[in-house]
């Protein structure tokens, strides 16, 4: 079983190429748990949902065999996202708030493979973090994207670095920032800078950093080496769970294999079939992923196109 933690949100999405008709299931630990479920992983997914739309989201989460732990709230998270170029960059605002995820029970996560911590809108604090590790020695994936979010009055999401958060990073096994994630952890740009980036949020801790970079691909580093990870070439139909599924695809084979470059193309791969599709019902069968999981692996000598050098 893998946990992952964070509450799912109801999205509009529009992009140069879809729109959704009203709002669908979505959420960084949800499409991380759907992508493992449909890779024949078990996964239970921890969250605060509304009464608004709770029914549809047991009967999704049931659907694929995902186990909920549902905290109550007095409404749904969302969001509506507007995509406007071809490189996944948006304008987030919001449409709802759930509840925040507090006092977990450790029966929940205790005896997992795994423990993914995806939230979306600051509703895991830094101390349950550290509450959760206290407990839980295992396998401990981070998406930082909602730690570094909050809205405005007029509901624009904007991005923060918070206090303590290097602290909290530098617990996990894994941390995998986006550029723009990166950037507010470190004040570097990650398409120029993204072997000094991942130097200086390892240097908080953990033992594997991950900066991903679009349509560059993604660096991982474990403080030895660093492995560029190539993308895998689509047709883009919606940006939305890349990274999340990322974080399932690199978790599922790193616990299989325990080797970087192949549980990062892995990952790689699973993301590039997540963003050919929009919405909780996107196809992914594990022999799909494997045939473009070879794809990259044979690019063995794949660097990504930055400025900056490591040497």
């Amino acid at each position: 079983m893998i946990t992952a933690i964070g509450n799912p949100v109801y999205d509009y999405i529009k992009t140069k190429k879809i729109e959704t008709e009203g709002r669908v299931l979505s959420g960084c630990s949800t499409n991380a748990a759907l992508a493992l479920a449909k890779l024949g992983e078990k996964a239970r997914l921890v969250g605060a949902i509304g009464n608004d739309f709770k029914q549809n989201f047991r009967q999704k989460l049931n659907e694929y065999g995902i186990e909920p732990v549902i905290y109550s709230s007095k409404q749904s998270g969302g969001f509506s996202l507007i995509y406007y170029d071809d490189f996944g960059n948006r304008t987030l605002d919001l449409l709802g708030r759930a509840a925040d995820i507090e006092n977990i029970d450790p029966a929940v996560y205790e005896e997992s493979k795994a423990v993914l911590i995806g939230p979306i809108l600051g509703e895991i604090s830094l101390d349950e973090i550290a509450a959760i590790r206290n407990i839980y020695d295992g396998f401990y994936f981070c998406d930082p994207q909602g730690l570094l979010r909050n809205a405005d009055r007029n509901g624009r999401i904007h991005h923060e670095k918070v206090d303590g958060i290097e602290e909290a990073l530098g617990l996990f096994t894994v941390v995998k920032p986006n550029e723009l994630e990166g950037k507010v952890l470190t004040g570097l740009d990650c398409r120029k800078e993204p072997y000094k980036a991942a130097e200086i949020i390892r240097s908080w801790g953990p033992e594997i950093v991950i900066v991903t970079l679009a349509e560059l691909g993604s660096v991982v580093y474990d403080g030895a080496d660093f492995i560029d990870i190539p993308p895998y070439k689509v047709d883009l139909v919606d940006a939305t769970g890349a990274g999340d599924t990322y974080m399932a695809g690199f978790t599922f084979e790193f616990l299989k294999t325990g080797d970087l470059r192949k549980s990062a193309c892995f990952a790689s791969a699973v993301s590039s079939i997540m963003i050919e599709q929009v919405g909780p019902d996107f196809k992914l069968t594990e022999t799909d992923v494997r045939r473009r999981q070879t794809v990259l692996l044979s690019q063995s000598d794949y660097r990504i196109p930055v400025t900056y050098s490591i040497a």
